[in-house]
């Protein structure tokens, strides 16, 4: 198989953390919002869609993923033929190793040769110099080892082309097996629509066979409705908006990382190459996610907590100790905005990138730690707020019994 030697551009790096998930957020409020538009039957007529179609054909067409969309057996064809280059590429992998040692064999052995003859040439010309019996055993024994070292060669250069020959074996059988992966994908793109249209017709005859009950089925929309915004003031309904639009932002972040840990995969274990930048990408990607998504799960409530004692509270005990707790809270996101800010500073000074080959900025990166702590403190700041009205709230339901019972008591007299 080739290798692939491809090395993501940092400009395609950071425009994609950028850009993607603004197109991605773009297209699933697009389908959500025609979702709600479509009637039960609509629904069902378009649940298979050409693009996807398509789209599956692309990235995973070579395991059958568009023909298991259709509900097709000849996935197990596709299948079989990946199964099968796996198979094969763990034996040009082998191949390769016994390759690159019989070849070092030979070198090694060439070497030896090289300075075993010049130690025969130097025996030799001490026979003929002193005419002894000594010089004359050194000389056999010069020849003797030169000629032990040529047969030894000779071996190796044997097992050198054995190895060779398998090499090139594996990978003839590894082409052929790619090129009949290649010539069913390309079959299977001209076929698609024709496929998609049979899909549909049967679907549509299994439908019909089926109780009118039970012929269709919506499906449910589970981020459509979302839940009535606790907030009571406009500046804290602002920011609350501010973090859960950072929050849906980043989580898209997710699916950049399973298309390159796809790419990874493939690339290692298909065409034998591994990547430098897939790991240390999502990695550092993954980070500046649980920094900028900090104030989005505090809206949520979504952090861990321990409430082996705070559950059983009442309403207004758990707005006062939220309260109180809240300043070691502050503590903390306000330590981690200042040192997060001196951090950036000092990385945006001298432009730092990382150590690795792949070399990418890393002041973007730190900026994410004081952005995170800005978002997160706005958010502290607003359930501090409404646990304060919380308490001043039930601390006047409290009181108004009391003043409202004499009133009462005169009106009834």
């Amino acid at each position: 198989m080739p290798e692939i030697t491809f090395v993501l551009p940092h400009w395609l790096y950071w425009s994609g953390l950028v850009v993607f998930p603004l197109l991605a957020m773009f297209f699933f409020r697009r389908a959500r919002r025609q979702r709600r538009e479509q009637t039960e039957e609509q629904a069902q007529t378009t649940a298979l869609s050409l693009p996807l179609g398509y789209f599956l054909l692309i990235i995973g067409g070579f395991v059958g993923t568009h023909r298991m969309y259709l509900r097709s057996a000849w996935a197990l064809a596709f299948i079989a033929l990946f199964v099968s280059i796996l198979l094969v590429n763990v034996q040009i992998r082998e191949s390769r190793d016994i390759l690159s040692g019989a070849g070092s064999a030979v070198n090694l052995l060439q070497g030896r040769i090289e300075r075993a003859q010049k130690q025969a040439a130097r025996a030799a010309e001490r026979r003929q110099q002193q005419q002894t019996e000594r010089a004359q055993a050194r000389y056999a024994e010069a020849l003797a080892k030169v000629e032990e070292l040529t047969a030894k060669r000779y071996a190796a250069e044997a097992e050198l082309a054995a190895a060779q020959s398998a090499f090139e074996r594996w990978n003839t059988i590894a082409e052929g097996l790619a090129a009949a992966l290649l010539l069913l994908l390309l079959a299977d793109a001209a076929l698609l629509p024709r496929l998609l249209r049979r899909c549909h017709a049967r679907e549509a005859a299994e439908r019909e066979a089926l109780p009118a009950s039970d012929r269709y089925c919506m499906p449910q929309d589970d981020g459509a409705a979302a839940a009535a915004s606790h907030e009571r003031f406009a500046l804290s309904r602002w920011i609350g908006r501010v973090n859960l639009a950072c929050g849906e932002y980043v989580a898209y972040w997710s699916i950049v990382a399973v298309f390159v840990y796809y790419y990874e995969v493939i690339a290692r274990y298909v065409f034998n190459s591994p990547t430098n930048w897939a790991h240390e990408g999502m990695f550092l990607m993954f980070g500046m996610q649980y920094l900028i998504a900090g104030g989005f799960c505090l809206r949520h409530n979504a952090h861990v907590r321990v409430d082996v004692i705070y559950m059983h509270l009442s309403t207004r005990a758990k707005a006062i100790t939220d309260v109180i707790t809240s300043m070691f809270f502050f503590i903390f996101t306000l330590t981690l905005l200042v040192t997060g800010w001196i951090f950036f500073s000092d990385s945006f000074n001298i432009r730092e990138v990382s150590f690795t080959e792949w070399g990418i900025q890393y002041y973007p990166i730190k900026f994410a730690i004081p952005l995170g702590a800005a978002l997160i403190i706005l958010q502290g700041a607003v359930r501090l707020t409404e646990d304060i009205a919380t308490v001043a709230r039930l601390r006047r339901a409290d009181a108004s019994p009391a003043t409202e019972e004499p009133t009462e008591a005169s009106h009834g007299h």
